[in-house]
């Protein structure tokens, strides 16, 4: 019996030291994603990055980590020709498959959520108008249009939504035109517009957008997403 106590305090010794080595091994793993990540990016500041699955160290032997979840601030993306930065962007990423010598991670599958200002959608506009929450999902486009030498100022409710997997649009819901012919043709002119978005890690796609109190909560996912290399 005192050689089975033994042997039980040795086995759990040896379990415990291989769990603290790989929770550090994880630890240093993150840390060096976070620096490529970001560098793959061009981020401002460090990501955050979470490896899960345990043991990490057999994942790693394989080549293919269970999931990993990543958030970003400071993202650089492009909407009709302009830049616009990403308050945040957070994303699940599922069956990461590590290349080229540890050098290159692709994530089979990746869902997660992106976060734009109104005042950043505001500069891809290309129209002078200003943008706002209107509330119940929609958002407050405001305009101005000259009709016969009269300056005419206009807040349309609009919709926006996804095209394509890489294109926001905004459409009003309806144009007040108080009976003055052509109103809502120049004001649709303002109001309206497609943003076409890139600059997401590759693979990342569009997938449906809400507005917000706070900003568009846009909803990416996508196959074979590369976060490094």
């Amino acid at each position: 019996m005192r050689a089975l106590r033994i042997l039980l305090i040795i086995a759990v010794v040896l379990g415990g030291l291989f769990a603290i080595g790989d929770r550090l091994a994880v630890s240093a793993a993150e840390s060096e994603a976070a620096e490529r990540i970001q560098a793959n990016q061009g981020l401002s500041g460090s990501p955050d990055v979470s490896i899960k699955g345990f043991p990490f160290l057999t994942q790693v032997l394989d080549k293919e980590l269970d999931q990993v979840d990543v958030a970003m601030t400071g993202v650089e993306a492009t909407a009709g020709g302009r830049k616009v930065r990403v308050g945040e962007l957070s994303a699940e990423l599922r069956d990461v498959r590590l290349e080229n010598n540890y050098s290159r991670a692709v994530a089979a599958t990746a869902t997660g959520t992106a976060r734009i200002a109104y005042e950043e959608l505001q500069k891809a506009s290309e129209n002078d108008v200003t943008l706002a929450y209107g509330g119940e999902g929609k958002i407050k486009v405001t305009g101005s249009v000259e009709v016969l030498g009269r300056k005419i100022t206009r807040s349309v409710l609009s919709t926006v939504s996804v095209v394509d997997g890489d294109t926001l649009r905004v459409r009003a819901d309806e144009v007040p035109g108080n009976g003055i012919p052509g109103i809502e043709e120049l004001v649709r002119k303002r109001t309206d517009f497609d943003r076409q978005v890139s600059g997401f890690p590759a693979g990342l796609k569009l997938q449906k957008v809400e507005a917000t109190p706070d900003g568009l909560a846009v909803t990416v996912g996508g196959q074979n997403i590369v976060l490094t290399g």
